[in-house]
């Protein structure tokens, strides 16, 4: 099933995004883990909608209500379940969709895949709001990473043409990463994020929206985890932020631009440092060559694609009756999701991270 993954990690993601509840179902978390609560609430609270302009006014709260696999605190090692409920949801806005197709939109694949029966209120299965349980469950792979001294974070590279400052990856500290994840707007460059709101709010006031581009990164992973061809590191981490539904490209390292580049120069050389462990002077690998990790930092970029709700008026077809129309979409809707999909790119690397490491020799 599409809402089903398994990598020594099985998750399970359900709901609709005006249905009563969204939820996810996490098997084989080692057992004994203890679970922060109130880091768990300030996690979600990161992707949780209506917190200013940059988002849709959309509220929910996001308390994730554990019902299962969770004993005293601690991971039982049995299936972990959560539900989260559906508080603020306007249906009435999406009562003109049950034949027009949204453009940009899974309505019309939807109707063809699930032959009408659909739910196109707010999306659905196919709405960011399924992020939610996504997130929900990297929050908790995060706290266990951290235990092992393994940290991840992220920051918005790029909106619209503007962009931050990128990642330094030969050195990434603890504490940068932890920086930006207390950041209302996750950028190195405050002015440059300044730059970035003012540009949202102008793209909220003309009807329209933006996209742009959130670089990650992951440090102290040990060398040697993962696994070749198709069970890679790049695989996973590359399966799971496609479960996010704005997501349109992914890189790792250098990405692209090594096309560009002889051999010579692509090619991160290897050295001893004055601990004793193998480091190379570049890393437009990324942290990861053959699939599997080299030590240094774990670093790739997702390109965001802009909120394909907008208010403007837009070109459609009536799927029942194969005509062409004109839609005005409705509703409550983000002018721009990068900022809030940080932390959904963060949980999806964290997910990934875990489920290798738990075949790592020396895991405990």
């Amino acid at each position: 099933m599409s809402s089903f993954w398994n990598h020594n990690i099985t998750l399970s993601v359900f709901g609709e995004s005006h249905g009563a509840s969204i939820g996810v179902v996490i098997d084989n978390l080692p057992a004994g883990e203890y679970i922060d609560t109130e880091a768990l609430r300030t996690f979600m609270a990161r992707r949780a909608p209506g917190r200013d302009k940059t988002a849709t006014p959309r509220f929910e709260a996001d308390l994730p209500n554990i019902v299962s696999g969770v004993s005293r605190g601690y991971t039982t090692g049995t299936p972990l379940a959560a539900f989260i409920a559906n508080t603020d949801t306007h249906s009435q806005d999406y009562s003109n969709l049950s034949t027009l197709a949204r453009p940009g939109h899974a309505d019309y694949t939807g109707a063809l895949h699930y032959k009408g029966f659909n739910d196109v209120r707010g999306g659905g299965h196919f709405s960011g709001r399924l992020t939610a349980p996504l997130t929900f469950a990297g929050a908790l792979c995060g706290q266990i990473l951290e235990r092992r001294a393994i940290y991840t974070g992220a920051h918005i590279q790029e909106i619209h043409g503007i962009r931050d400052k990128v990642f330094n990856p030969i050195t990434i500290s603890r504490d940068e990463l932890n920086k930006l994840t207390h950041k209302h707007f996750p950028v190195i460059d405050n002015k440059k994020g300044d730059k970035m709101i003012l540009d949202i709010d102008k793209a909220r006031e003309a009807a329209d929206s933006l996209g742009g581009v959130i670089e990650c990164a992951v440090i102290n992973v040990p060398a040697g985890i993962g696994e070749p061809i198709f069970e890679g590191l790049e695989n996973s981490i590359a399966q799971l932020v496609f479960g996010i539904p704005a997501v349109k490209g992914l890189e790792f390292g250098a990405g692209f631009s090594v096309s560009k580049m002889l051999g010579s120069q692509n090619n991160d050389e290897f050295y001893v440092d004055e601990h004793g462990y193998v480091k190379t002077y570049t890393n437009n690998h990324g942290g990861i060559l053959g699939g599997i990790s080299s030590g240094m930092p774990i670093i790739f970029r997702a390109a965001i694609k802009p909120t394909p709700s907008i208010g403007r008026e837009q070109q459609t077809v009536d799927m029942k009756n194969l005509t062409n129309e004109k839609l005005t979409v409705k509703g409550r809707h983000d002018p721009c999701i990068v900022p809030r999909a940080v932390p959904v790119v963060e949980a999806a690397a964290n997910i990934a991270v875990l489920s290798h490491m738990l075949l790592y020799p020396n895991f405990k």
